[in-house]
């Protein structure tokens, strides 16, 4: 290390392994595969360990024009999901030296203020989840990298998208509730014009008209506990078919279900039948513990910063919807006798 310089340099770092500083910045920018040896590698990196060294960022952000700062745009910071989304971002985003900065627009329905002076002079790019891309233009003004998150994968402003097999989800609830012998349906659907909620009702409807005698009925309510108790208290009221299985968009409409139905003297799963979505930690809280469909909200967050670091290298990101899985528990059984 150079005299009365407390802070170690590349050059210490090349010194101390024994290679050039070219070499240096190949490894520790990850970029030495097909340049220098694995052996190499690790000697360049034991010795930046070895020195603490932290590179210049700042500068080298400067050089290669970028902020190594990423966007990550959710509707609520109050949701479990999104921490999950985040988190997984945030993981892959760290690993190749980038951060991750979140911002809240409520409800994803815009616009979306600019949270910066300038958002392209100070991020990479942006990642939306559950949002609609014409909310983000303030943010983007065309110009920044946008991969979206369970989103229209058609016609939308994104550079990319991620998302979950949603349809998937929702005919396996379908068809665990029509194997158990339920026929008449409650649909608690949230009131959020959004594109995961258009595809959760049309494959709901389009699975159940595949078998003769069923009925769905349609709720619309908030997000909210409240919002729900009170959809199902007004369609259980409604002439017609009494519901036994009440399918929600969400985990906190089902509580909302498991209240209205306590208040009515119905028990679940005897009377009603209820499922969710997401898996949050709320499906195992409630009692009985909730049949729900699981979203990994961590592999999201992942995968979608990972389509975005593709983008900004000029590859072109994962085809492919990501898994989910239907986790049947004590909410759900066999219609009682009527």
């Amino acid at each position: 290390m150079a005299p009365g310089n407390t802070r170690p340099t590349s050059r210490d770092v090349a010194q101390a392994a024994g290679v050039s500083q070219a070499a240096v910045s190949l490894v520790l920018g990850d970029k030495w595969r097909g340049r220098v040896s694995e052996t190499t590698a690790e000697r360049v990196r034991r010795a930046a360990r070895e020195l603490d060294y932290r590179p210049n960022l700042a500068a080298r952000h400067l050089r290669l024009g970028r902020t190594r700062t990423v966007l990550l745009v959710v509707p609520a910071l109050t949701t479990e999901f999104f921490a999950g989304v985040y988190t997984g971002a945030a993981r892959i985003a760290a690993h190749h030296g980038f951060g991750v900065v979140l911002y809240p627009s409520p409800e994803g329905i815009g616009p979306a203020r600019d949270p910066f002076a300038s958002a392209p002079a100070a991020l990479d790019g942006v990642i939306a989840s559950s949002m609609a891309a014409d909310a983000l233009t303030a943010i983007r003004r065309d110009r920044l990298p946008l991969v979206m998150l369970d989103s229209d994968p058609t016609g939308n402003l994104g550079t990319a998208t991620v998302n979950l097999d949603i349809t998937d989800g929702t005919h396996q609830t379908a068809d665990h509730l029509l194997t158990l012998g339920h026929r008449h349906f409650l649909h608690l659907a949230a009131d959020i014009p959004s594109w995961t909620f258009d595809i959760r009702a049309r494959a709901l409807a389009a699975r159940l008209r595949t078998v003769p005698g069923t009925s769905l009925t349609t709720a619309h309510t908030p997000l909210t506990v409240d919002g729900a108790l009170t959809a199902t208290d007004t369609a259980l009221d409604t002439p017609g078919p009494r519901p036994t299985a009440v399918v929600c968009d969400d985990d906190k409409l089902a509580a909302g279900v498991y209240k209205a139905a306590r208040r009515r003297g119905l028990r679940i799963p005897d009377d009603l039948s209820v499922t969710g979505v997401d898996d949050i930690t709320l499906a195992t809280a409630l009692d009985p513990e909730l049949t729900t469909v699981r979203l990994d909200a961590e592999l999201f967050g992942e995968r979608g910063m990972q389509a975005l670091l593709a983008v900004l290298d000029g590859r072109t990101p994962d085809d492919g919807d990501i898994p989910v899985h239907l986790v049947v528990r004590g909410s759900t059984a066999p219609p009682g006798a009527p």
